[in-house]
């Protein structure tokens, strides 16, 4: 997994290329296309066909039905805002990779029962941010985090620093990537 995993919202496919153009343009490989938007089956679709180098991905994926679409549409990785045992459950019986968001210390053993030891930290900025993980990661030593919500240039670093983040998630990346693009 890339350190940065871009949460991207598609309202029409038609936006697809120029945000993937942009992420590769920033030397940003992946993409969390989220299923809050009506083209998000479509939009995965395309980007798996039409940017084989990137590594695509599912967000927002909160059932099962989402998670089955999300993969017959060719998703490489499944995030969830929260943890799914049945989106769980499909991930592991196709070998993909699931990050549920888990926040408390009994989400992280929900998540580590079902064989999870890399996790969403979500909303990072709600939640206690990176003194919420560190103090997480006593008990949790084997888990890594994905923070996304809350965490941007102003912070990053401190996170990357830390060596129990596996990736920053985050919408940040895309607008960045637009606006570089664009001057």
């Amino acid at each position: 997994m890339e350190k940065f995993v871009p949460v991207v919202v598609i309202k029409e496919l038609s936006e697809t290329d120029k945000i993937l153009t942009a992420l590769k343009a920033s030397g940003i490989n992946t993409a969390e296309i989220t299923f809050r938007t009506a083209c998000a089956k479509e939009a995965i679709a395309y980007a798996c066909k039409n940017y084989p180098e990137m590594s695509i991905g599912a967000g927002t994926v909160i059932n099962a039905q989402q998670c089955r679409e999300a993969l017959e549409a060719g998703a490489q990785f499944i995030v969830s805002p929260g943890l799914s045992v049945a989106v769980a459950e499909i991930c592991r019986e196709n070998n993909i990779p699931y990050y549920p968001g888990c926040v408390t210390p009994t989400e992280i053993m929900q998540a580590l029962d079902l064989g999870i030891t890399t996790v969403k930290f979500f909303p990072a900025n709600v939640y206690g941010g990176l003194k919420a993980l560190k103090a997480l990661s006593g008990p949790f030593p084997q888990v890594k985090f994905i923070p996304t919500g809350g965490v941007d240039r102003s912070n990053i670093d401190e996170f990357l620093a830390f060596d129990k983040i596996a990736a920053i998630g985050g919408s940040f990346f895309v607008k960045e990537a637009l606006e570089k693009m664009n001057s």
